[in-house]
């Protein structure tokens, strides 16, 4: 089934699939991980470990009794040799545990598959899995499961867009895994009563689909689409829209237009978690860019320093000038290779001297082209001037915080002004204020 680009606005942004055709290989046991509390959208764990502990592979290490928040588990075996704060790529300060590794990687006592007969219970256990959206969200996966009551979901959306230029770690997911994809597919379907599944592909990954169509022949109830292939294809709003033609309400959810939304590596991680009752402790991750010396996905325990993971790509064919967690688009610049790989990372991404460099901005020529690319319909430009001006009660009248952050804006502005980091700055300056103006 083929579907046009129906959302309005996004850009046309290369591709850079570099590493579509490279299988996944698996990373060894670094000497040490540094495992930050808090690796989701949500309420931070706090550490149920503390300096001299010894942790085994599976077991939890942070937790918090927060509804929107997932615990955290150790990755590796060995002993724990610090508890403190580290400095987070996003600026702030986050608790994280350092452990040294024995090499072992003995398994904890605990883990065995879970045991579910409702919709209840399987939630818990997805919940104690550690699961979060795994196509960079981080969006806490019990939660996502778990609508009000008075939301009828009809319709499982399994999302393998990935739109982003250079990332292919759900592409792998789905070449190699797909069984894994239908059998968690399946047990959604199951658990949550719904009958209509839609697995949205792009159309510059035609294995994928036709993999995904050969399968998909086993249920009438599952569909493949091939979408269009416009960044941003994949965020939530824009899927829903291109495959089911469900507008989600600014300030709603997708289950509001009874929607479910799921990473294929979620979906693919769940049919594994029932099999194993193995938590989430390990990711793959794309490595690439200009300055990579062999470009590969790389399957990587969490907490594991990103240098190392670049060292085993085989370092750098060029000193890198930018590195970014995620893709160029939605991607953080990090600020030091020691930060370590969390649960939503899909790519490291290396540049070079010119790969790196961003164009000066210039002044506003008024073109409106930022208006059109903008798929949530919003007023880039007057948001960002606001931003500046900190007038928060303008970045509300003009519902900056509807922004998604996908840099549609500012890929297409031809003076280069950096808009999307403006209304960055913009969307927190409105939390901020909510959050002091409801203190008061």
């Amino acid at each position: 089934m083929f579907v046009k680009r129906f959302f309005k606005g996004g850009a046309n942004v290369p591709h850079y699939k570099n590493t579509a055709n490279c299988e996944t290989v698996k990373m060894g046991v670094p000497e040490k991980v540094t495992i930050p509390m808090i690796q989701h959208i949500g309420a931070p764990c706090e550490p149920c470990v503390k300096k001299g502990d010894t942790v085994k592979v599976g077991q939890i290490i942070g937790d918090s009794e927060k509804f929107i928040s997932a615990p955290i588990h150790s990755s590796v075996s060995g002993t724990v040799i610090g508890v403190a704060p580290m400095l987070h790529a996003g600026g702030f300060y986050v608790t994280a545990v350092e452990i040294k590794t024995d090499g072992k990687q003995e398994i904890y006592e605990g883990i065995k598959p879970p045991k579910y007969s409702n919709s209840k219970e399987f939630i818990e256990a997805i919940r104690q899995s550690g699961l979060v959206g795994l196509g960079g969200a981080g969006f806490p996966a019990h939660v996502k499961l778990s609508p009000p009551p008075d939301k009828k979901v009809d319709t499982l959306i399994i999302n393998g867009a990935e739109c982003e230029p250079f990332i292919t770690s759900d592409y792998r997911e789905i070449i190699e895994n797909s069984w894994n994809v239908i059998s968690g597919i399946n047990i959604i379907m199951e658990i949550l009563n719904i009958n209509n599944v839609i697995i949205g592909i792009e159309d510059n990954k035609p294995e994928a689909i036709e993999v995904m169509e050969r399968i998909d022949k086993s249920s009438d109830k599952i569909s493949v689409v091939k979408l269009k292939s416009r960044y941003p294809q994949g965020a939530e709003k824009m899927l829903i829209y291109a495959t089911t033609r469900r507008k989600v309400p600014a300030g709603k959810l997708p289950s509001d237009v009874g929607v479910l939304v799921m990473n294929v590596n979620s979906i693919s991680f769940i049919s594994e978690y029932v099999k194993t009752g193995m938590p989430l402790i390990k990711k793959r991750v794309t490595v690439d860019g200009s300055a990579v010396k062999n470009p590969r996905n790389v399957e990587v325990l969490i907490g594991t320093p990103i240098l190392e993971v670049f060292d085993f790509c085989g370092g750098f064919s060029t000193p890198p000038k930018k590195v970014l967690m995620g893709g160029p688009m939605m991607g953080i610049a990090q600020f030091s290779m020691d930060l370590p790989v969390v649960k939503h990372t899909n790519a490291l991404l290396a540049f070079d001297d010119k790969g790196s460099k961003l164009p000066e901005s210039g002044a506003c020529i008024r073109c409106g082209r930022c208006v059109w690319a903008c798929p949530m319909n919003l007023l880039p430009l007057c948001l960002h001037n606001n931003a500046l001006k900190e007038n928060i009660d303008e970045l509300n009248k003009y519902h900056v915080s509807d922004c998604i952050e996908c840099g549609s804006c500012s890929y297409v502005c031809p003076a280069k002004i950096n808009l999307v980091q403006s209304l960055r700055l913009g969307k927190a300056m409105v939390k901020q204020a909510a959050a002091a103006k409801g203190g008061k």
